[in-house]
Protein backbone atom coordinates (compact mmCIF):
# COMPACT_ATOMS: atom_id res chain seq x y z
CA UNK A 1 0.00 0.00 0.00
CA UNK A 2 1.29 3.25 -0.81
CA UNK A 3 -0.50 5.34 2.30
CA UNK A 4 1.56 5.62 5.02
CA UNK A 5 -0.30 4.17 8.03
CA UNK A 6 -0.35 6.43 11.05
CA UNK A 7 -2.46 5.95 14.55
CA UNK A 8 -4.67 7.80 16.97
CA UNK A 9 -4.03 5.63 20.09
CA UNK A 10 -6.88 5.94 22.54
CA UNK A 11 -6.83 4.76 26.52
CA UNK A 12 -8.82 5.43 29.74
CA UNK A 13 -5.70 6.44 31.40
CA UNK A 14 -2.29 7.42 29.94
CA UNK A 15 -0.73 4.65 30.73
CA UNK A 16 -3.08 2.89 28.38
CA UNK A 17 -2.48 5.54 25.42
CA UNK A 18 1.26 4.96 25.65
CA UNK A 19 0.36 1.17 25.20
CA UNK A 20 -1.51 1.85 22.27
CA UNK A 21 1.15 3.76 21.14
CA UNK A 22 3.58 1.32 21.80
CA UNK A 23 1.73 -1.52 20.22
CA UNK A 24 1.00 0.16 17.44
CA UNK A 25 4.86 0.95 16.38
CA UNK A 26 5.26 -2.34 16.56
CA UNK A 27 2.69 -3.07 14.21
CA UNK A 28 4.47 -0.75 11.68
CA UNK A 29 2.59 2.41 12.47
CA UNK A 30 4.42 5.63 11.02
CA UNK A 31 3.64 7.55 13.70
CA UNK A 32 0.78 8.41 16.48
CA UNK A 33 -1.08 10.94 17.08
CA UNK A 34 -2.66 12.67 19.93
CA UNK A 35 -5.87 15.02 20.17
CA UNK A 36 -6.73 17.95 22.17
CA UNK A 37 -10.26 17.40 24.38
CA UNK A 38 -10.19 16.15 27.35
CA UNK A 39 -6.62 15.20 27.80
CA UNK A 40 -3.31 18.13 26.57
CA UNK A 41 -2.36 17.07 23.37
CA UNK A 42 1.43 18.32 24.52
CA UNK A 43 1.31 16.33 27.79
CA UNK A 44 -0.19 13.24 26.12
CA UNK A 45 2.37 13.55 23.08
CA UNK A 46 5.20 13.65 25.63
CA UNK A 47 4.05 10.90 27.22
CA UNK A 48 4.06 8.66 23.83
CA UNK A 49 7.37 10.48 23.19
CA UNK A 50 9.06 8.69 26.38
CA UNK A 51 7.72 5.58 25.75
CA UNK A 52 8.04 4.94 22.45
CA UNK A 53 11.20 4.30 20.26
CA UNK A 54 11.15 4.77 16.57
CA UNK A 55 7.55 5.82 15.63
CA UNK A 56 7.11 9.73 15.11
CA UNK A 57 4.90 11.44 17.87
CA UNK A 58 1.99 14.46 16.65
CA UNK A 59 -0.55 16.09 17.99
CA UNK A 60 -3.29 15.95 16.38
CA UNK A 61 -4.39 18.57 16.72
CA UNK A 62 -3.53 21.23 19.61
CA UNK A 63 -4.91 24.32 19.85
CA UNK A 64 -3.14 27.43 18.97
CA UNK A 65 -4.91 30.13 20.44
CA UNK A 66 -5.28 29.05 23.48
CA UNK A 67 -1.36 28.90 24.38
CA UNK A 68 1.33 31.96 24.10
CA UNK A 69 3.56 31.38 21.06
CA UNK A 70 6.53 30.67 23.60
CA UNK A 71 5.00 27.97 25.85
CA UNK A 72 3.84 26.51 22.21
CA UNK A 73 7.22 26.36 20.90
CA UNK A 74 8.34 25.69 24.08
CA UNK A 75 6.31 22.47 24.32
CA UNK A 76 7.80 21.43 21.18
CA UNK A 77 10.54 22.02 21.48
CA UNK A 78 10.99 20.02 24.62
CA UNK A 79 8.83 17.05 22.98
CA UNK A 80 11.74 16.91 20.09
CA UNK A 81 14.11 16.31 22.59
CA UNK A 82 12.87 13.66 24.64
CA UNK A 83 11.69 11.93 21.07
CA UNK A 84 14.71 12.62 19.50
CA UNK A 85 13.81 14.75 16.43
CA UNK A 86 10.54 12.89 16.36
CA UNK A 87 8.33 14.99 16.61
CA UNK A 88 5.41 17.00 14.63
CA UNK A 89 3.82 19.62 16.11
CA UNK A 90 -0.28 19.49 14.48
CA UNK A 91 -2.11 22.61 15.28
CA UNK A 92 -5.53 23.98 14.50
CA UNK A 93 -8.00 26.45 15.50
CA UNK A 94 -10.81 25.09 16.78
CA UNK A 95 -14.24 27.06 16.83
CA UNK A 96 -14.73 30.72 18.18
CA UNK A 97 -17.26 29.06 21.32
CA UNK A 98 -14.22 26.86 22.65
CA UNK A 99 -11.48 29.29 22.47
CA UNK A 100 -13.58 32.44 23.94
CA UNK A 101 -15.75 30.42 26.61
CA UNK A 102 -14.09 27.21 27.27
CA UNK A 103 -10.23 29.09 27.28
CA UNK A 104 -11.05 32.98 27.50
CA UNK A 105 -8.60 33.22 24.66
CA UNK A 106 -8.39 35.74 21.91
CA UNK A 107 -10.22 34.64 18.44
CA UNK A 108 -9.15 37.39 16.04
CA UNK A 109 -9.82 36.54 12.86
CA UNK A 110 -8.65 32.29 12.99
CA UNK A 111 -7.18 32.97 9.74
CA UNK A 112 -4.51 35.62 10.13
CA UNK A 113 -3.88 34.73 13.59
CA UNK A 114 -3.29 31.63 12.85
CA UNK A 115 -0.91 32.87 10.06
CA UNK A 116 1.00 35.00 12.79
CA UNK A 117 0.97 32.23 15.58
CA UNK A 118 2.91 30.16 13.10
CA UNK A 119 5.40 32.75 12.35
CA UNK A 120 6.05 33.15 16.07
CA UNK A 121 6.30 29.48 16.91
CA UNK A 122 8.79 29.26 14.06
CA UNK A 123 10.75 32.09 14.91
CA UNK A 124 11.14 30.83 18.42
CA UNK A 125 12.24 27.13 17.69
CA UNK A 126 14.59 28.59 15.14
CA UNK A 127 16.34 30.96 17.11
CA UNK A 128 15.48 31.09 21.30
CA UNK A 129 18.97 29.42 22.11
CA UNK A 130 20.88 31.99 20.12
CA UNK A 131 20.18 34.77 22.75
CA UNK A 132 19.06 37.15 20.24
CA UNK A 133 16.04 39.66 20.49
CA UNK A 134 13.12 38.24 19.04
CA UNK A 135 10.36 41.22 17.99
CA UNK A 136 6.63 40.53 16.12
CA UNK A 137 4.24 42.84 15.18
CA UNK A 138 0.95 41.27 14.21
CA UNK A 139 -2.61 41.95 14.20
CA UNK A 140 -3.17 39.69 16.84
CA UNK A 141 0.18 38.39 18.16
CA UNK A 142 3.00 40.10 18.93
CA UNK A 143 6.43 39.60 20.72
CA UNK A 144 9.27 41.30 22.15
CA UNK A 145 11.89 38.68 24.05
CA UNK A 146 15.13 40.18 24.67
CA UNK A 147 17.56 39.00 27.24
CA UNK A 148 16.11 35.62 26.89
CA UNK A 149 18.51 32.62 25.89
CA UNK A 150 17.27 29.06 25.96
CA UNK A 151 20.26 26.88 27.48
CA UNK A 152 20.15 24.22 25.86
CA UNK A 153 20.81 23.02 22.39
CA UNK A 154 18.00 22.28 19.83
CA UNK A 155 17.49 18.71 18.83
CA UNK A 156 16.46 20.53 15.73
CA UNK A 157 15.67 24.03 14.70
CA UNK A 158 13.19 23.33 12.48
CA UNK A 159 9.99 21.51 13.36
CA UNK A 160 7.33 20.23 11.08
CA UNK A 161 4.18 21.76 11.77
CA UNK A 162 1.04 20.47 10.20
CA UNK A 163 -2.63 22.36 10.30
CA UNK A 164 -5.37 21.07 10.68
CA UNK A 165 -8.65 22.44 8.65
CA UNK A 166 -11.83 21.77 7.06
CA UNK A 167 -13.27 25.08 5.47
CA UNK A 168 -11.57 26.22 2.48
CA UNK A 169 -9.33 29.18 3.42
CA UNK A 170 -8.04 27.52 6.65
CA UNK A 171 -7.50 24.40 4.02
CA UNK A 172 -5.60 27.17 1.73
CA UNK A 173 -3.14 28.68 4.44
CA UNK A 174 -2.44 25.06 5.35
CA UNK A 175 -0.98 23.96 1.91
CA UNK A 176 0.73 27.80 1.62
CA UNK A 177 2.66 27.57 5.16
CA UNK A 178 2.08 24.14 6.60
CA UNK A 179 4.53 21.57 6.44
CA UNK A 180 1.74 19.43 6.00
CA UNK A 181 -2.19 19.10 6.58
CA UNK A 182 -4.51 16.46 8.77
CA UNK A 183 -8.08 16.24 7.88
CA UNK A 184 -11.08 16.31 10.06
CA UNK A 185 -12.62 12.74 10.79
CA UNK A 186 -14.84 12.96 8.34
CA UNK A 187 -13.33 12.98 4.90
CA UNK A 188 -14.70 10.84 2.45
CA UNK A 189 -12.12 10.38 -0.60
CA UNK A 190 -14.80 12.07 -2.92
CA UNK A 191 -14.95 15.26 -0.67
CA UNK A 192 -10.84 15.01 -0.32
CA UNK A 193 -10.10 14.77 -4.34
CA UNK A 194 -13.17 17.34 -5.73
CA UNK A 195 -12.97 20.20 -2.72
CA UNK A 196 -9.81 19.94 -0.42
CA UNK A 197 -6.83 18.71 -2.68
CA UNK A 198 -8.08 21.92 -4.64
CA UNK A 199 -7.53 24.14 -1.97
CA UNK A 200 -4.42 22.70 -0.49
CA UNK A 201 -2.73 22.69 -4.09
CA UNK A 202 -4.03 26.98 -4.11
CA UNK A 203 -2.24 27.18 -1.28
CA UNK A 204 0.63 25.48 -1.66
CA UNK A 205 0.81 26.80 -5.22
CA UNK A 206 1.12 30.49 -3.72
CA UNK A 207 4.14 29.75 -2.05
CA UNK A 208 5.74 28.12 -4.66
CA UNK A 209 6.18 24.37 -3.14
CA UNK A 210 6.56 21.12 -4.44
CA UNK A 211 4.19 18.72 -4.00
CA UNK A 212 6.20 16.43 -2.52
CA UNK A 213 7.08 18.88 0.27
CA UNK A 214 3.67 19.12 1.59
CA UNK A 215 2.21 15.82 3.42
CA UNK A 216 -1.55 15.33 3.31
CA UNK A 217 -2.53 13.62 6.73
CA UNK A 218 -6.34 12.02 5.89
CA UNK A 219 -7.71 11.03 9.37
CA UNK A 220 -10.37 8.20 9.33
CA UNK A 221 -12.97 7.02 12.04
CA UNK A 222 -11.91 3.06 11.78
CA UNK A 223 -14.47 0.37 13.19
CA UNK A 224 -13.86 -3.98 12.39
CA UNK A 225 -15.58 -6.69 13.23
CA UNK A 226 -16.15 -9.72 11.84
CA UNK A 227 -19.88 -8.72 12.19
CA UNK A 228 -19.77 -5.71 9.57
CA UNK A 229 -23.19 -4.13 10.79
CA UNK A 230 -22.12 -3.68 14.19
CA UNK A 231 -18.82 -2.31 12.93
CA UNK A 232 -20.85 0.41 11.18
CA UNK A 233 -23.10 1.06 14.47
CA UNK A 234 -20.01 1.59 16.35
CA UNK A 235 -18.78 4.48 13.86
CA UNK A 236 -22.32 5.58 13.44
CA UNK A 237 -22.20 7.73 17.01
CA UNK A 238 -19.08 9.91 15.21
CA UNK A 239 -21.26 10.94 12.64
CA UNK A 240 -24.03 11.63 14.89
CA UNK A 241 -22.27 14.01 16.88
CA UNK A 242 -21.01 15.89 13.98
CA UNK A 243 -24.73 16.15 12.39
CA UNK A 244 -25.83 18.00 14.95
CA UNK A 245 -23.56 21.02 13.71
CA UNK A 246 -25.22 23.02 11.47
CA UNK A 247 -21.93 24.35 10.45
CA UNK A 248 -21.17 20.92 8.82
CA UNK A 249 -24.21 21.65 6.56
CA UNK A 250 -22.07 22.37 3.13
CA UNK A 251 -20.19 18.93 4.01
CA UNK A 252 -23.70 16.76 4.03
CA UNK A 253 -24.97 18.52 0.96
CA UNK A 254 -21.86 17.93 -0.71
CA UNK A 255 -22.63 14.16 -0.25
CA UNK A 256 -26.45 14.69 -0.48
CA UNK A 257 -27.11 13.55 3.17
CA UNK A 258 -29.00 16.71 4.23
CA UNK A 259 -32.02 14.83 5.11
CA UNK A 260 -30.06 12.43 7.08
CA UNK A 261 -28.35 15.47 8.58
CA UNK A 262 -31.77 17.44 9.28
CA UNK A 263 -33.17 13.62 11.50
CA UNK A 264 -30.08 13.69 13.64
CA UNK A 265 -30.90 17.27 14.28
CA UNK A 266 -34.52 16.40 15.36
CA UNK A 267 -33.83 13.92 17.56
CA UNK A 268 -30.79 15.63 19.05
CA UNK A 269 -33.50 18.68 19.56
CA UNK A 270 -35.34 16.46 21.81
CA UNK A 271 -32.97 16.06 24.26
CA UNK A 272 -30.99 12.88 23.63
CA UNK A 273 -27.22 13.10 24.25
CA UNK A 274 -25.01 14.61 21.03
CA UNK A 275 -23.32 10.93 22.08
CA UNK A 276 -26.02 9.26 21.19
CA UNK A 277 -27.40 9.61 18.06
CA UNK A 278 -25.91 6.64 16.20
CA UNK A 279 -29.14 5.11 16.16
CA UNK A 280 -30.54 7.52 13.18
CA UNK A 281 -27.46 7.38 10.83
CA UNK A 282 -27.81 4.94 8.28
CA UNK A 283 -25.24 2.81 7.22
CA UNK A 284 -25.43 4.72 3.96
CA UNK A 285 -23.84 7.28 5.55
CA UNK A 286 -21.46 5.11 7.45
CA UNK A 287 -19.75 3.32 4.48
CA UNK A 288 -19.57 7.17 2.59
CA UNK A 289 -17.98 8.74 5.65
CA UNK A 290 -15.97 6.04 8.16
CA UNK A 291 -14.19 3.57 7.74
CA UNK A 292 -16.40 0.47 9.05
CA UNK A 293 -16.76 -3.37 7.92
CA UNK A 294 -15.07 -6.35 8.38
CA UNK A 295 -11.25 -6.25 7.94
CA UNK A 296 -11.29 -7.00 4.19
CA UNK A 297 -13.97 -4.57 3.48
CA UNK A 298 -11.83 -1.58 5.83
CA UNK A 299 -8.97 -2.40 4.08
CA UNK A 300 -11.00 -1.73 0.72
CA UNK A 301 -12.03 1.70 1.66
CA UNK A 302 -8.57 2.82 3.02
CA UNK A 303 -7.39 2.15 -0.40
CA UNK A 304 -9.51 4.37 -2.23
CA UNK A 305 -7.46 7.43 -0.43
CA UNK A 306 -4.13 6.18 -2.76
CA UNK A 307 -3.21 8.93 -4.53
CA UNK A 308 -5.10 11.55 -2.95
CA UNK A 309 -3.51 11.66 0.56
CA UNK A 310 0.39 10.36 2.04
CA UNK A 311 -0.90 9.00 4.98
CA UNK A 312 -4.12 8.05 6.90
CA UNK A 313 -4.83 8.71 10.67
CA UNK A 314 -6.81 5.56 11.90
CA UNK A 315 -8.58 6.04 15.29
CA UNK A 316 -11.31 3.96 16.78
CA UNK A 317 -14.87 5.22 17.65
CA UNK A 318 -15.36 6.23 20.92
CA UNK A 319 -18.88 8.13 20.49
CA UNK A 320 -21.89 6.52 21.96
CA UNK A 321 -19.63 3.86 23.23
CA UNK A 322 -18.74 1.75 26.18
CA UNK A 323 -14.67 1.91 27.46
CA UNK A 324 -14.89 -1.74 26.21
CA UNK A 325 -16.68 -1.71 23.12
CA UNK A 326 -13.38 1.07 22.38
CA UNK A 327 -10.78 -1.27 23.64
CA UNK A 328 -12.06 -3.88 21.48
CA UNK A 329 -12.13 -1.41 18.42
CA UNK A 330 -8.78 -0.12 18.38
CA UNK A 331 -7.43 -3.79 19.55
CA UNK A 332 -9.07 -4.65 16.15
CA UNK A 333 -6.83 -1.62 14.37
CA UNK A 334 -3.87 -2.71 15.95
CA UNK A 335 -3.96 -6.06 14.74
CA UNK A 336 -4.76 -5.23 10.69
CA UNK A 337 -1.90 -2.55 10.71
CA UNK A 338 0.50 -4.89 9.89
CA UNK A 339 -2.10 -6.37 6.79
CA UNK A 340 -1.59 -2.94 5.18
CA UNK A 341 2.27 -2.13 6.07
CA UNK A 342 3.11 -5.41 4.35
CA UNK A 343 0.26 -5.08 1.86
Amino acid sequence: MGLAITYAPWGETLAEVVDAAVRAESAGAQVVWVPELHRSATVAAAAMAAGTRSVGVGTAIALTFTRSPLITALEALDIDEMSNGRFILGLGSGVERLNQDWHNARWGKPVAHMRESIAIIRMLIAQSHLGERMIFEGEFERIDIRGFTRPFAPMRTEIPIYLGGMGPVMTKLAGEIGDGWISHELCSPNYLEKMLCPWLDEGREKSGRARKDFEVVVSAACAIDNDAKKAKRWAAGLIGFYATVKTYADFFEFHGMLDEQNAVIAKFKTGVSSDDLGDVVPDSMVDALTLAGDTDEVIAKIARYEGLADSIKLSPPTHGLSNATVRIAQNQIIDMIPRLVMG
